[in-house]
C-alpha cells in the first residue's frame, strides 16, 4: 500500500498557463490551478514518474526477496519499520533489513530477518525535481497544453487530447513490465 504526501507545488506555473492562454484577469485562477494539478496527475501516469519530489509512505512484504518500491524516481530511502499483525510499527535495526536505489530510479527494500507475520513500513521521497523549473521543458510544456486544453474545451466533453501532449511525454515514459 502506497500513500504519499501532498507536495502542493504545482508542475508548471499559473502564469505559463495564462500567458498561453492570453488571460490577464485573476477571475479564473482557481479553475486555472485545478486545471494543472489534473494534467500534472496524468502527465505523472502517463510517464509512470512523480514529477515533483514527495515525500511516500509504503508498506510491503517483510520478505528476503527484494521489493520494489511503487513511486519512482526515488531520491532517498528514510526509515523501514516492521509492522506487526495490529498494525504496530518498530523501527528496525540497520541489519535487519538492505535497501537500495538502482541507476533507473528504482528503490527497492528486503528484510534480512524474514517473518511471515510482519510488514515493512518504507519512508521514502521520490519524484523528478524539488520544484517546477526543475522539470524538463518537455514535460512542462505538455501539461499547460493540456490543461489550457481542458479549459478551452469546458463544455464540449468528449475529445481527444492533443497529440502533441504525448509526443511531448513519450520520451519521458517509463513502464514495467508484471
Amino acid at each position: 500500500m502506497l500513500a504519499q504526501e501532498e507536495s502542493g507545488a504545482l508542475a508548471a506555473s499559473l502564469d505559463e498557463l495564462k500567458a498561453y492562454l492570453r488571460i490577464e484577469t485573476d477571475g479564473e485562477d482557481a479553475v486555472l490551478a485545478g486545471l494543472l494539478r489534473s494534467a500534472a496527475a496524468l502527465c505523472e501516469q502517463f510517464v509512470g514518474q512523480w514529477l515533483i519530489v514527495r515525500s511516500a509512505r509504503e508498506t510491503v512484504a517483510a520478505s528476503q526477496g527484494w521489493q520494489r518500491l511503487g513511486a519512482g524516481p526515488v531520491m532517498t530511502i528514510e526509515t523501514v519499520e516492521a509492522v506487526d499483525s495490529e498494525g504496530v510499527a518498530q523501527p528496525l535495526p540497520v541489519d535487519a533489513y538492505a535497501i537500495d536505489i538502482d541507476a533507473a530510479g528504482d528503490g527497492w527494500v528486503r528484510s534480512t530477518r524474514a517473518d511471515e507475520r510482519r510488514r515493512l513500513a518504507v519512508r521514502y521521497r521520490a519524484g523528478m525535481a524539488a520544484e517546477m523549473n526543475g522539470l524538463p521543458e518537455a514535460l512542462r510544456q505538455g501539461i499547460v497544453r493540456l490543461a489550457a486544453e481542458h479549459f478551452m474545451a469546458r463544455g464540449n466533453e468528449g475529445g481527444a487530447p492533443p497529440a502533441v501532449v504525448s509526443a511531448l511525454w513519450r520520451p519521458f515514459r517509463r513502464m514495467r513490465l508484471a
